[in-house]
């Protein structure tokens, strides 16, 4: 008996570490000095305020392969975004939000990506939903067929079908359409 649990216990150990899924909502800071001057009191520090990302905000997100990272920032959020013509519309009884992300590659490689795959939205009810396609008036849509070179950035918008009824609270962003280890999270209401 006293096998069979420590067996149990070391398989779940193992497969509670063994993801390394991780989302992230602390947004980039600007570096700080490290070392003090030497007209600089010493006091106690401040107490850290970590705030979750919001629309503004940069996070930085490894991709899937080696030499893979972006800094990804919500740049805009719009609830509801207006169809770009009557051609492109929500359907009855659901409303289109998008987000305008930029993504600029931090890395040491060519980033190729469809960024659309790896968005996801989530409402208050905890509902989550997937990009959809369609053309707002707001602007050009985020490329379909990413290839971005190291040092290089992208923007554009990324278009959500949600009902009507639905209140958007968070918007949240993966590499490699979604299949890397960390993604990156910012609340919009």
């Amino acid at each position: 008996m006293a096998s069979t649990m420590l067996a149990t216990s070391l398989l779940l150990t193992t497969t509670a570490c063994s993801s390394g899924d991780e989302v992230t909502t602390k947004p980039n800071t600007p570096a700080k000095s490290e070392r003090p001057t030497a007209d600089a009191k010493t006091t106690s520090p401040e107490p850290s305020k970590e705030a979750d990302a919001k629309v503004g905000d940069s996070i930085t997100l490894r991709g899937a392969n080696d030499g893979e990272q972006l800094d990804v920032t919500v740049k805009k959020f719009l609830d509801p975004a207006k169809g770009a013509d009557e051609f492109n519309q929500p359907q009855s009884g659901k409303k289109w939000v998008a987000v305008q992300l930029q993504l600029v590659n931090t890395g040491s490689r060519a980033y190729s990506d469809s960024p659309a795959n790896g968005a996801k939205v989530a409402d208050t009810d905890g509902q989550r939903f997937d990009s959809w396609f369609g053309e707002i008036a707001a602007g050009p849509a985020m490329a379909s067929d990413l290839n971005l070179p190291a040092g290089e950035k992208a923007l554009g918008w990324i278009v959500f079908e949600i009902p009507k009824t639905s209140k958007v609270v968070t918007v949240q962003y993966g590499m490699n359409s979604g299949f890397a280890e960390q993604t990156g999270q910012w609340k919009v209401s």
